[in-house]
């Protein structure tokens, strides 16, 4: 009896509370950074053809998708928060692959790339999706690619836009600070 009562509570309770969703259909005009490690290109550029597919089918053209190629992941972060600054971005995607070797260089580029890409969305206030594939195999990581698991790349770009919608929703209703950049700079923010 007493978990039929909670059951109602909570059930009341979630019939009164403002709940939100991001839609992943992009809205018209959306604009999208892409910024792809290019150690293990031959797994990064599946998870951006993944990218590409899901934006597009999500209702982005990818006219207003800019990418932007670097040497690895390590330095994801540097150019997604340059880009989320730049307040031209509705959300940026961060694609790359590290596959574990022998050495412990993986556990610091895998820590640098996740706090890196974490803070330049908290920083900005700018969706930046991580869309990196941390495996201890390069058959993981082909899985994860379009393989087995599906395209972790096309999963990034639904969050992205997912995101981007929350987040212009919230600002919309005053729920949100603006994200950071030009826009918000002119507004004194």
């Amino acid at each position: 009896a007493s978990n039929s009562r909670r059951s109602v509570r909570v059930t009341a309770a979630k019939q009164e509370a403002n709940v939100r969703h991001g839609s992943v259909v992009a809205k018209p005009g959306q604009k999208y950074g892409v910024v792809v490690g290019r150690f293990n290109d031959l797994v990064t550029k599946l998870l951006l053809e993944g990218a590409y597919g899901a934006l597009e089918s999500h209702g982005v053209a990818l006219s207003n998708v800019e990418v932007c190629w670097v040497p690895g992941c390590f330095e994801l972060p540097v150019v997604a928060k340059s880009m989320a600054k730049s307040g031209k971005f509705d959300a940026v995607v961060c694609i790359g692959v590290v596959v574990r070797g022998a050495t412990t260089h993986y556990d610091a580029v895998v820590s640098a790339a996740t706090s890196g890409v974490l803070n330049a969305s908290t920083d900005t206030g700018v969706p930046v999706v991580f869309g990196v594939l941390t495996c201890d195999t390069m058959e993981q990581a082909l899985d994860r690619a379009g393989g087995k698991v599906g395209n972790k790349g096309g999963e990034a770009a639904i969050t992205a836009i997912e995101m981007a919608n929350l987040m212009a929703a919230l600002r919309a209703d005053g729920l949100a600070a603006p994200a950071w950049g030009p826009a918000a700079a002119a507004a004194g923010v």
